[in-house]
């Protein structure tokens, strides 16, 4: 090919192939880990930064434990939220979080829920009959040992005094979400999870909620990653605003004291 003509075709086809890239990095979605119970406030929230920023978001929800592992077995996220102070305290510990950016973004109640058509009534107080209401059946929530909601449930039940009559009937689950489907589907009595999930689904019902005092607070740190994307601040300043916090309350959420 005549030198010139082939110096022309390498121009054109470059000037074709800019745009593709551009596009491409244009379109980068930013890679958010968040806890199962953020699930629908954090969708509603993301879909409308979006909107506004246009810049694309991937979401992962899981368990507080599980996306913490994650994040610190590969690179690549931008965001993570936790359902407690813990496993943020985990990933910062292994400086895997841009310590400046951590805020806290919204709180949430711990609730004794059963299925909705149960007909069990139980006050929540020192000493209360759980072994009993559970009659042959478990009580469904996180694993104690790894998931926050489970943390929380077995610091309640602990303080309450009623803990060592029902540690080896728990149903583990791997997440909150998973904890309310065996009570949303009859497989467990009762369960203990978030007032705001408990709150999403109709096939359950909140018996009663935990006192406060008997469990540590329950807040949701969020943070960017270590090389996170520019677009990750922005992200979380816009979930931890004033035009946010509508909507977190509306979904059952709990407005922090700053």
């Amino acid at each position: 090919m005549n030198p010139i003509r082939r110096l022309l075709a390498l121009t054109v086809a470059a000037s074709l192939a800019l745009p593709a890239v551009a596009q491409e990095q244009k379109q980068a979605a930013l890679l958010v880990y968040a806890a199962s119970s953020l699930t629908d406030v954090v969708g509603e929230l993301t879909e409308s930064w979006t909107r506004t920023s246009g810049v694309p978001v991937k979401l992962s929800f899981a368990a507080s434990s599980v996306l913490a592992r994650q994040v610190e077995a590969r690179s690549g996220t931008d965001v993570f939220i936790s359902a407690d102070q813990q496993w943020m305290d985990y990933l910062q510990a292994r400086d895997l979080v841009q310590k400046p950016t951590r805020l806290n973004l919204a709180g949430n109640r711990l609730v004794l829920i059963a299925s909705a058509d149960s007909t069990v009534e139980l006050r929540i107080a020192p000493g209360f009959p759980l072994a009993g209401a559970l009659g042959r059946g478990r009580l469904s929530t996180g694993d104690p040992d790894v998931v926050p909601v489970g943390r929380y449930a077995r610091s309640a039940l602990l303080s309450l005094g009623v803990w060592d009559t029902i540690q080896d009937r728990l149903v583990r689950a791997d997440n909150v979400r998973s904890a309310m489907m065996y009570v949303a589907r009859g497989e467990a009595p009762l369960g203990i999870v978030y007032a705001t999930d408990a709150l999403a689904d109709r096939m359950v019902r909140i018996v009663d909620t935990f006192p406060a005092d008997t469990h540590a607070p329950i807040t949701y740190p969020a943070a960017a990653m270590q090389g996170a994307r520019g677009e990750a601040i922005a992200y979380l300043n816009y979930l931890a605003g004033p035009e946010a916090r509508d909507t977190w309350r509306r979904f059952g959420f709990m407005e922090l004291k700053q």
